[in-house]
Order: C-alpha cells, then sequence, then structure tokens
C-alpha cells in the first residue's frame, strides 16, 4: 500500500475557490459552501478544511459544528464527506473515494483538526461511499444515531436512458411515459415560484404527518445554492402539483425534498418530474443521482420503482472525544421523543 505524506490542513475562506475544490474531488453537494450557509441560519457553523500532503491537494471537508448544552460543549459533522482525491493524480476524480490510505489520512487529519479547534463529544462521519469501503481511523466507533440515513437507491447516470427506464416499474414506466401530459413540467428559478413549490409541500407535509422547517429555511436553500440548487415542479391550470428538490455538484445530484397535492396525484405527475430531474442531472453530466434515503413508508415505496436494486452506504463512523460522547449518544433519543411529545401538544 503507497505510503501518504503527513497531511496539512488548512481553512478555507473563500466560497468559489472552495467549490471548485469540491467540484474538482467529486464532493457531495452537502459538501458545497452554500450547504454550510443554509445550516447556519439554524444552530450550525461551517468549517471548510482544504487537506494537503506534498503541496498536493488529498481531500476536503466541509465540518459542521452544533453548540451543545454544558457538559457537552460541542458535536461535529460531516455530511457525505469527506471527499478524497485518487492516489493517482492524473486519475479522474470520479466522486471523492480515493484509496484507503487516503481516505485514513484525510478523516485522521480532519479529526486531529476539530480535537484541537472543537473539542466537545466528538466527530461525526457521514460519508457518500458504499458499504464496505474502509475507513481505518484510530478510536473510531460505529454511530448509531444517523443523521443521513445509509439505505439509499443511487441511479448510474453514465446508462443510457433506454437502460434507465427499463429498470423502473411498469407503472413507474408508463407514468413517466403518459402521466406528464396533463401538467407543464419545468424547472423553477424565480422566488416567487419556489413559495408556490413551498406550498405544496405544506400541503404534503400535512397529508403525511411530519414536520416542516420555517420557509425561510428552504429558501435559503434556495439562494445559497444558486445554480447547486435544482427545483422540477409539474403545474396544473397554472399553479405547482408536484415538485421534486434536488442540489447538484460535480458528479452527484441529491434529493433533498419531493411532495404532491391532489391534483398532482390526479395527474400521475410525480413519476415524470422526478424523471424529468434525473434527465437534467445526466445532460449536466453527473454519474449519480441519490434518492436520499429509503424507509419503510409510501415514498420510499415510490423511490423503489425506480431502480431493481438498493445501496448501502458506510454508515455513520463517531470518534469520541470525551467519555461525555456516551452520554450524549443516549440523551438523543429521549431528546427527539420529548420534541415529538411537545410538537403534538
Amino acid at each position: 500500500m503507497p505510503t501518504t505524506p503527513s497531511p496539512v490542513v488548512t481553512p478555507v475562506h473563500d466560497r468559489a475557490a472552495w467549490d471548485a475544490l469540491v467540484r474538482e474531488l467529486g464532493g457531495h453537494p452537502l459538501q458545497l459552501w452554500g450547504w454550510g450557509e443554509v445550516k447556519a441560519t439554524g444552530p450550525w457553523r461551517a468549517h471548510r478544511l482544504h487537506v494537503t500532503a506534498a503541496d498536493r491537494t488529498v481531500g476536503a471537508a466541509q465540518v459542521l459544528v452544533r453548540r451543545l448544552p454544558f457538559p457537552f460543549r460541542a458535536l461535529s459533522y460531516v455530511p457525505r464527506g469527506p471527499a478524497v482525491a485518487p492516489t493517482d493524480p492524473t486519475a479522474a476524480a470520479g466522486y471523492g473515494v480515493g484509496d484507503e490510505a487516503m481516505r485514513s489520512a484525510v478523516a485522521q487529519a480532519v479529526v486531529s483538526w476539530c480535537r484541537a479547534n472543537v473539542g466537545g463529544v466528538g466527530v461525526s462521519f457521514e460519508p457518500d461511499w458504499p458499504e464496505g469501503t474502509s475507513l481505518p481511523l484510530t478510536g473510531a466507533v460505529p454511530g448509531d444515531q444517523p443523521i443521513l440515513l445509509p439505505s439509499t437507491i443511487v441511479l448510474d447516470l453514465t446508462q443510457s436512458a433506454d437502460e434507465l427506464m427499463a429498470a423502473m416499474s411498469r407503472t413507474t414506466r408508463a407514468d413517466v411515459r403518459s402521466g406528464g401530459r396533463e401538467v407543464e413540467i419545468r424547472r423553477v428559478t424565480d422566488e416567487a415560484e419556489v413559495r408556490a413549490v413551498l406550498e405544496v409541500y405544506r400541503e404534503t407535509a400535512q397529508h403525511a404527518g411530519f414536520a416542516l422547517h420555517s420557509p425561510e429555511y428552504y429558501l435559503s436553500i434556495h439562494r445559497e445554492l444558486g445554480d447547486a440548487s435544482v427545483v422540477v415542479a409539474a403545474f396544473h391550470e397554472g399553479r405547482p402539483c408536484s415538485f421534486v428538490w434536488d442540489v447538484m455538484s460535480g458528479a452527484t445530484a441529491f434529493e433533498l425534498y419531493g411532495g404532491v397535492n391532489d391534483a398532482g396525484r390526479k395527474a400521475r405527475a410525480n413519476a415524470p418530474v422526478k424523471w424529468f430531474a434525473v434527465r437534467l442531472a445526466q445532460d449536466a453530466g453527473l454519474l449519480r443521482y441519490d434518492v436520499n434515503g429509503l424507509l419503510n413508508d409510501g415514498v420510499s415505496t415510490f423511490k423503489r420503482s425506480f431502480a431493481k436494486h438498493e445501496d448501502q452506504l458506510v454508515g455513520t463512523v463517531d470518534v469520541p472525544f470525551s467519555p461525555l460522547y456516551r452520554l450524549w449518544v443516549q440523551a438523543v433519543p429521549l431528546a427527539k421523543r420529548v420534541l415529538r411529545t411537545l410538537r403534538r401538544h
């Protein structure tokens, strides 16, 4: 196994330089600068770390830091990162996996930076890597409080449109071919129309019984991610009735949200809307379309209808910094139960 020179971590403070680095490495869209700014509208603060060795870029990680109540102090979190360069400098970056030595060196450098500059209970990684991808890290333990689900479906956008269609269920394929006839499907960029799309999301949440952020949170995604934020909607009689909201980087489209109202269900607009988004990602030269998590619910049943396979990512990897880490992990489920109870009242 080739040896990796000792890495150096340099914080990046320039948006354009950071996003160019993430795209160069094939990093995930949740590693883009704008996503860190979105999370900073809430309890998180973003740090962007450029990792080099022998004056060569070997990786990058956007670290989100959340302040916690005393005595826990803080938690560091790397969503779908780090991005790691290929061992061969002339090779294509792919989607930021690298080899085992490079992954270990980059992640260990991020851990060391977080330990020295943030402290608190520890750091959690949720890499965008397939299950079985090794990540040797001193003191690492499997995390049992994931933020992003490791079970998902990743569509291979290097396949042809016909190949992607062939993998769909018969009903979904039929809806893609005929379900858009009663609606207009297009990308939404105007903020007023984004607000109208959010009304569809509000109706979806009421119908399905889940909680939403404030409208301003979603609008901050539209503003901060810019061209990387891709909202596709179906319009019936001039109003949105179904939508999917993706974020895109150099290699990956990642589905954030989706919704449909009664008019969209009647028009069977969901499948053609998602297919339109997949084709936009494919036309942009991206390699992968990640549906962002699978559960045992109706939404996941719909997602599964687009492929004959499922994908498993490596899951959450935690590196504790303190004996308080275990106490914090035990406290999180209790806090979630309390919040759910409060919301019901």
